[in-house]
């Protein structure tokens, strides 16, 4: 994406936004709410279309009109609510729209013995062992779930994974789990965008990071530029939070009266 823009009536959601996005790499975009993270994603995945600036697939120009589009490009979006149904088996969910059959005609039937096997050795293959695909979904925790996701779009061969804020709602053991399943999404080749608010995580797992503030770019490194105490400054605000420390350090202490009489 070269210097894209997108504007809804006289609000700018994104300005001049540019991103690199290689295959075998993690480019992790950072910003508070607000940042522009969400409209990025919208338009990577085909929901929404830029207004200007240059957005190219393998070096050819394009346009998405649709998520459906854009899975025909290679290009598979994971969001924060996972579109799952809680009470269907792991490998119904797996195969979820893109069932295979068996048959023809009037005998044509879910080849669910194909589909139970495929889930599992496709789960192993990113190094998640499940004992049950049988199981319902909503019995496995956040971060498995969310695995799942990644394993199905590594099957369905996406060439570029899009992650919305995989980790917000996890603790620190889950987020390891999904950052360990990003890791190897990566090294299966894939190129992936990792939306986070977390520099930590990003700095874990990112080759290039992208920093949004209220729909400008407010920063692009790769991972030799800078250090992780650098990212963390920069995301926090650099010398708005300093000067934050420093009004806050002058500030007078509040004065509290006596107590109070009966």
């Amino acid at each position: 994406m070269r210097d894209v823009s997108k504007f809804y009536g006289n609000i700018k959601a994104l300005e001049g936004v540019s991103l690199e996005v290689h295959p075998g790499e993690i480019t992790c975009v950072l910003g508070d709410n607000g940042a522009g993270k969400s409209t990025l994603i919208k338009i990577i995945a085909g929901l929404h279309q830029h207004d200007t600036g240059g957005f190219a697939i393998d070096g050819e120009e394009a346009r998405l009109g649709s998520p459906r589009e854009a899975l025909d490009r290679g290009i598979a979006t994971v969001y924060q609510d996972l579109a799952v149904v809680p009470l269907m088996p792991v490998w119904r969910n797996f195969f979820l729209g893109s069932e295979p059959t068996k048959g023809r005609g009037p005998f044509k039937r879910l080849d669910v013995a194909h589909m139970r096997r495929t889930t599992h050795s496709e789960l192993l293959r990113m190094g998640i062992d499940l004992r049950d695909v049988d199981q319902p979904i909503g019995t496995l925790s956040g971060g498995e779930r969310q695995c799942v996701a990644i394993a199905r779009a590594v099957y369905f061969g996406a060439k570029v994974l899009v992650l919305d804020e995989p980790t917000a709602a996890l603790g620190v053991k889950q987020s390891g789990v999904v950052l360990k399943y990003v890791a190897a999404a990566r090294d299966a080749g894939l190129g992936v965008v990792l939306i986070t608010h977390n520099p930590h995580h990003a700095y874990l797992v990112g080759n290039r990071f992208v920093l949004l503030k209220r729909g400008t770019m407010a920063g692009s490194h790769t991972k030799e530029q800078l250090e992780l105490d650098e990212l963390i400054r920069q995301m926090a605000g650099g010398s708005e939070l300093e000067q934050l420390s420093h009004e806050l350090e002058r500030a007078p202490s509040p004065h509290l009266g006596g107590g109070i009489t009966g």
